[in-house]
Order: structure tokens, then sequence, then C-alpha cells
């Protein structure tokens, strides 16, 4: 059985500079119904305005994945790295310990536009770590790519935490599979255009999360397909 969250179900705030959607409870958006998904706990869709972004801050015991859709965010951190990430790119920073982190729209004049994915760690105290790579494209177009694993699995971004992130890129009527095995959870995110999902029509936003052991089949939408993530959880 599936569960949805719409879009349009989740958080919103509009602060000017920053744009968000907040699929779980965060910061003054608070919904006992909506907590996280398991050891998912964070999904935010941001879009910060130009020159604009998320000073200087701190986290601890978290591991925070980074999935930018449009433009470029510029991260810099405690730990003395400084990089900017762009579509295609996974971000991965442990704050364990401690970290302290900023990100920024690295243009001055388009917004950039990203999602912020939290995930709880398997234990805490870890030292912090840092951890960025590409996916190109043709990596992820017809295909599930696995692009976050606690092995580091296929070149995959290391994640402290039970949980393994797929990107896909799937065209028009085009299918992809994910097997959800016994005792496992799965979350589905839409990042852009639409898919059908077991039965149900997904946009972008959309969410979708089940516990059955299973096949979950997702078929691109009518025009421009969809880019998706999947979420295979403990």
């Amino acid at each position: 059985m599936l569960t949805i969250r719409r879009a349009n179900e989740r958080g919103h705030a509009d602060h000017g500079w920053l744009d968000t959607n907040h699929t779980f409870s965060f910061a003054n958006y608070y919904d006992p119904a909506h907590m996280g998904f398991r050891n998912l706990r964070v999904i935010n869709e941001d879009r910060v305005a130009p020159g604009r972004g998320f000073g200087k801050h701190p986290h601890r015991d978290m591991e925070i994945i980074s999935y930018v859709i449009d433009g470029g965010l510029e991260h810099r951190d405690s730990m003395g790295n400084g990089s900017v990430i762009r579509p295609g790119e996974v971000q991965r920073m442990s704050a364990g310990t401690g970290v302290f982190h900023s990100e920024w729209n690295a243009s001055k004049t388009a917004a950039v536009h990203f999602m912020q994915i939290w995930i709880l760690p398997e234990r805490g105290g870890i030292q912090p770590g840092y951890e960025q790579r590409a996916f190109p494209e043709q990596e992820r177009r017809g295909r599930l790519r696995l692009v976050a694993d606690p092995q580091g699995s296929e070149g995959a971004v290391t994640i402290h935490a039970n949980a393994r992130l797929y990107a896909g890129l799937l065209g028009e009527g085009e299918t992809v599979e994910h097997r959800v095995p016994e005792g496992r959870h799965a979350w589905v995110q839409v990042v852009r255009g639409s898919v059908a999902l077991e039965g149900e029509r997904l946009a972008a936003g959309d969410g979708a999360s089940t516990s059955d052991a299973g096949l979950l089949t997702l078929v691109g939408g009518e025009g421009q397909g969809a880019e998706v993530l999947v979420f295979d959880l403990a």
C-alpha cells in the first residue's frame, strides 16, 4: 500500500530570499503526523535568490545530503571544505560531533533550486566528514543510479546510516523498477515531471512511501518524463 504526500500538502514558507517547502516538520513548520519516515528526517525543496543563502550555522549527529536541481550551490564548512555543487552532483556532509557550514547561491543573477535531505545516522558522535561526487546524466538516464549508501558502493557517496538513495531520469513511458526487500521501506520523491507509481500519478514535489515488500514500478509521465529520488530505508 502506498501513502502519498502531495506537494501542496507540504509545509511552506516564503522568506523573500528563500522559498521553501517541507515534506516533514522543520523549523517553524510542525505537523505531528509528518515528523519523518523511518530514518529519513528531512526533505526540503529550496529556491534561493541570487547572491543569498544560509549563513554559517552548526549541525551535529545528522547525515545531510544536498541534491541540486538547477543552478549552483556554494558550500563552505569548518572542516576546510569549499565547493560549488551543480546538477548531477551529490554532496554528503556528516555532522557527527559538530560542524559549522554555510550554503549560498553561487550566482548573482539566477536562483538555485535544490533539495536538502537529512537522514538520522546509525550512531552519534562520529567524526565529521564531507564528500561530493558527480553522477552524469547518462548514468541516471533510464535507470535508478545508486548515489548514496553505507558502503559507498558503485561510486556512491558514503553515509553513516542504514539507507540507500537512488536517482533516476525517465523519459515519457520509460519504466524502472525497485525491489523493496522484506523488512525494508521505501520513499519515492518526484523532483520534476511526473511518474505513474503503482497506478498513482505523482507530480513534481509529490512523495510516496510504502512498507510493503515487493516490486515498485515507476513509469515516466507524459511530455518531459521525470526526475526521481528513491530512498531504501531500514
